[in-house]
């Protein structure tokens, strides 16, 4: 029984579709391992947990090995307040590239804390602009510039952008700044190295690629970050990083450990593992194929689109399906989810009631997309929506000729 249902309402069979970007579906290993009872923090299984999620977590993100990994019970949000806590203060501003809603949420948070904030310009329905990365730097002659924020993937609009691109344009304009990466969202689905990319701090949580509840966020911070929180003067405590880099289990969490989170995070690395890190990558890249697909041939209808303009930036964790003016984004989801039992996501700050999202990150495969795709099909006809019907086959077309890894 879902937990929304009353003994009272009617019987829905069968299970409802969970298509947005977050939360995501949970495996059954996940399900089970959350299961786990509580343990004494003295239990030597407490740390043996938290170390396997540390360097299971450490080797997602292909940290270095002196990067330091690090627990805040939250969501993504969490994990932003700590970079801000521990890298901005006097003198010290944030470049948060415009990426779209969640770059203007994450500039809005480090504004909101009294933190000196430098944008770069944003078209809707494009990635980030490297080139004015590089321009808002170099105008940085004084290094005011302490870190750049960067979203990899940003969920409102279905765009992921390029990091190496925004790493390049650091190198190119010659400075200092910390290049941090919000990777919530691309986390197991989008290919990351904190190596490769020189990234001085890569932030996550539990709740999307990673396939387990909300409430456990997470960071690496290599040495550079680590330093120049410690020169930092800004008061903290909750969220101060030198007190998360402790021997033991109360230090690392500044409390008592969520355990049964961390028991999930475990059980969800193993099926990374068993699965493998690659063909994890090339599963998002086939199903998102297959959406794009569908509402590319969709879109011939007039009524529907892709909400981001360039191809290569189309997100692997969500699409952002555009609705044309006079469709209500909020009323399809519903008839989606009520009708069709399909629950997908709706758009956010300027896009609500615009826009439509499709998730396919996670435990997702090849039925549950185009079942999904089915029910979103199902709703289109519904509401009236223009589109061209054949949607579904369309996927079927993409996933058919789709590698497997």
């Amino acid at each position: 029984m879902e937990p929304s249902m009353s003994l009272s309402a009617p019987r829905i069979p069968g299970r409802r579709l969970l298509h947005s970007p977050g939360p995501t579906p949970l495996p059954d290993a996940v399900l089970a391992a959350l299961m786990l009872q509580p343990m004494d923090l003295a239990d030597p299984r407490v740390m043996a947990l938290i170390g396997d999620c540390e360097q299971g977590l450490k080797a997602l993100v292909d940290a270095p090995a002196d990067a330091e990994l690090l627990f805040f019970i939250g969501n993504g949000h969490a994990a932003w307040e700590a970079v801000v806590a521990n890298l901005l203060g006097p003198g010290r501003a944030a470049l948060v590239p415009g990426g779209g809603t969640f770059s203007n949420g994450w500039a809005e948070m480090a504004a909101g804390l009294g933190a000196e904030v430098i944008g770069t310009p944003h078209a809707e329905g494009q990635p980030i602009d490297s080139a004015a990365v590089e321009q808002a730097l170099r105008d940085d002659r004084d290094h005011r510039i302490a870190a750049v924020l960067a979203v990899h993937t940003d969920t409102a609009g279905g765009i992921t952008s390029d990091m190496a691109a925004i790493r390049r344009a650091l190198d190119a304009a010659g400075h200092p700044a910390l290049l941090v990466i919000d990777a919530v969202a691309s986390l197991a689905a989008e290919p990351l190295s904190m190596r490769a990319l020189g990234a001085d701090v890569v932030l996550g949580a539990s709740q999307k690629g990673l396939m387990v509840p909300p409430g456990l966020a997470f960071m690496a911070v290599g040495q550079a970050a680590l330093a120049s929180a410690r020169d930092n003067p800004v008061p903290r405590w909750y969220w101060d990083w030198q007190r998360r880099v402790a021997p033991h289990s109360y230090g690392k969490f500044c409390g008592t450990p969520p355990l049964p989170l961390l028991a999930g995070v475990r059980a969800s690395l193993g099926l990374i593992a068993q699965e493998t890190l690659p063909a994890v990558l090339a599963r998002h890249r086939r199903l998102a194929g297959a959406v794009h697909a569908a509402v590319t041939h969709w879109a011939a209808g007039g009524g529907v689109g892709l909400h981001c303009r360039v191809p290569s930036a189309r997100s692997v964790a969500v699409t952002a399906m555009d609705l044309a003016p006079g469709h209500d984004g909020e009323a399809l989801r519903t008839v989606a989810r009520e009708r069709f039992q399909v629950a997908m996501a709706g758009g956010l700050a300027t896009l609500a009631g615009r826009v439509v999202r499709i998730g396919h990150l996670g435990d997702q495969n090849e039925a549950g997309i185009l079942g999904a795709l089915a029910g979103i099909e199902g709703a289109l006809g519904v509401q009236g929506i223009p589109h061209a019907r054949g949607g579904v086959e369309a996927a079927i077309a993409a996933l058919s000729v789709a590698p497997m890894h």
